[in-house]
């Protein structure tokens, strides 16, 4: 009986121990599984920190336009004939010669601006006698520089109207004309000298 008895009591130690080994097992693994959660939570939940520091956007730089360059009202008149600034009477008081412009070109021929292309404007003011000899030979129109003296003529008769007949006018009636005079390119005025017309003294001389 005392042999059956301590076969019991060596059988139930044996299942106390297997079943203390495993509720030990059981423990440890429970709190391994707790700690890989408690890591993966703070893990997840703690917010990260920003090293980047924000940087200011550069101000918008606006380029002030640069002044435009207008011409002054006195540099675009300056050396230009006004209406009626220039007027002279030609055959008497037959007829008035009207200098419209004295604008410097370039000859075509040799680019040279040595040239003054002369505008006129003939007017009739008789209302009789005029006859068929009261032409006025615009080709024949000559300068003059009035600081020395020296004399121009025209570039050539092909270059001009050619002649003006004022037998050909009605009375107030006009005619425009024109002569291109060979003058030095740095002359700034020049006298001019219409044939069977008063002369005109200083006139100016535009670019």
């Amino acid at each position: 009986m005392s042999t059956f008895l301590s076969g019991v009591a060596v059988f139930l130690s044996t299942v106390a121990l297997l079943c203390g080994g495993y509720a030990a097992y059981e423990v440890f693994t429970l709190r391994q599984t707790l700690n890989t959660t408690s890591t993966s939570t703070q893990t997840n939940t703690a917010s990260p920190i920003s090293t980047k520091q924000s940087v200011p956007p550069e101000p918008e730089t606006t380029a002030s336009p640069s002044p435009e360059t207008t011409p002054s009202p006195a540099a675009t008149s300056a050396n230009a004939i006004q209406p009626g600034q220039f007027v002279q009477p030609a055959f008497g008081n037959k007829a008035e010669v009207e200098i419209l412009s004295a604008k410097r070109i370039k000859d075509p021929e040799t680019a040279n601006r040595d040239v003054i292309n002369l505008q006129m404007r003939i007017r009739r003011q008789a209302t009789d006698g005029v006859g068929g000899s009261d032409i006025i030979s615009i080709a024949n129109t000559t300068a003059r520089n009035p600081d020395t003296s020296e004399t121009y003529k025209g570039v050539s008769a092909n270059r001009s109207t050619g002649t003006v007949s004022l037998a050909q006018l009605r009375p107030k009636a006009s005619a425009d004309a024109y002569v291109w005079i060979r003058v030095p390119d740095g002359v700034k005025n020049v006298d001019l000298f219409v044939p069977d017309t008063a002369a005109f003294k200083n006139v100016p001389i535009s670019n």
